[in-house]
């Protein structure tokens, strides 16, 4: 039939089409849409014994409308993503299941009864026990099975190709890594954020390190990322009596550098702890970021022996990993910055009740990250910095 956009009351029928489901007479759909660019819908039974997810990708930006067009065929690379990280980390992700190519839609898992960990965190929650080890376990599992060290030459330039991303890295490039240090229209802040706005706009050697990590991004193909992992793509919460994470949401999937999916999730921690430190709810919100990057390294290491490639020895993947360390770094300040003074600001900011104070405290830790990577060489020196 080609491609078609879903509709509340075209799910039944769909579902049953795509042979996910066979009585369409006992299946109930709402809308649950929330991020800036998809729809998505849950269907569910009477008794409430069996539910799924069906997400969509629009041919523009969902909060925009068809005046940002935006192709459809990210909904490719997300269904890539899942199909190699259910490969390496089945346990961390939404059960798929099945990819509509003809209409970019999902069908997963419902992750309802979860929580977003924005909202649990923004609501005064604690991240848990594991979240952040398994948010490193999983950046590592996924980027040692996609690189040259995980995967034959041959495979790698094959997922290299299949996994070009243009329209959404372009969005990267532009709105996390080049527009909040220029006069743009995207942009947009708080008035009592004027001043240092400016300042950074003109502030040249901010703007030389942005452009590196910039060129890195570009440039740098070093394993499949997820693209756009913050704390608004993890769900967390409690089944049968033990804590679960669950990373969805990879539509920006690309070949590129290890760092940038660390560097997210670096920022959204450090960004929610100016939050909690504001309204006075500090928990674990600071070990975060160390217990993240103790789980990659971890990780990491522990699948080195089984790499394919043994001319990578021991001493080049302690080089390696102190410049994914550095990268991270420089990536978590970028995007720090351009969700205070740039494109799709943070709720954990924007509902506090003066978000000024932590905002400027935020926005000088993401300049000090960028511009001191080098040497901010461990977890302990961005707890002394922060």
């Amino acid at each position: 039939m080609g491609y078609r956009i879903l509709e509340t009351e075209d799910v039944p029928a769909y579902l049953r089409e795509r042979g996910h489901w066979d009585d369409i007479d006992d299946i109930h759909v709402r809308e649950v849409s929330d991020g800036n660019v998809n729809r998505v819908f849950l269907a569910s039974d009477t008794a409430g014994n069996r539910s799924v997810a069906v997400k969509q990708a629009l041919p523009w930006v969902r909060v925009a409308g068809p005046s940002w067009p935006l192709s459809p065929d990210r909904a490719d690379a997300e269904a890539r993503a899942y199909e190699q990280l259910a490969k390496v980390a089945p346990d961390k992700i939404p059960a798929i299941h099945g990819y509509d190519a003809d209409n970019y839609a999902l069908v997963m898992e419902d992750l309802s009864d979860l929580g977003v960990l924005r909202t649990v965190l923004n609501e005064g929650g604690s991240y848990g026990p594991h979240t952040s080890a398994r948010i490193g376990e999983l950046v590592a599992q996924l980027s040692f099975a996609t690189s040259d060290f995980g995967m034959p030459s041959a495979e790698r330039k094959a997922l290299i190709a299949a996994s070009v991303n243009p329209e959404l890295c372009k969005i990267t490039e532009d709105v996390v890594l080049s527009e909040p240090y220029i006069e743009h229209e995207h942009n947009h802040w708080h008035p009592g954020l004027d001043d240092l706005a400016a300042e950074f706009r003109a502030d040249t050697r901010l703007r030389t390190e942005v452009a590196d990590l910039r060129h890195t991004f570009m440039t740098s193909a070093q394993s499949l990322l997820h693209g756009d992992l913050h704390t608004g793509s993890i769900m967390v919460g409690e089944r049968d009596g033990a804590h679960v994470v669950r990373v969805f949401d990879p539509e920006f999937s690309f070949v590129g550098p290890i760092g940038f999916d660390l560097g997210l999730y670096w920022a959204n921690a450090l960004v929610s702890e100016e939050r909690a430190r504001a309204l006075g709810t500090l928990t674990d919100h600071g070990d975060q970021l160390r217990l993240s990057w103790e789980a990659f390294e971890a990780e990491f290491r522990r699948l080195w022996p089984a790499r394919v490639d043994t001319f990578f020895d021991d001493a080049y993947l302690d080089r390696f990993l102190r410049r994914v360390w550095t990268e991270s770094v420089g990536f978590a300040g970028t995007e720090i910055i351009r969700r205070i003074i740039g494109f799709a600001h943070l709720t954990d900011l924007t509902t506090l009740p003066d978000p000024v104070p932590a905002s400027r405290r935020a926005l000088v830790l993401g300049r000090e990250l960028i511009v001191r990577r080098e040497r901010l060489t461990s977890p302990q020196d961005i707890r002394a910095l922060v």
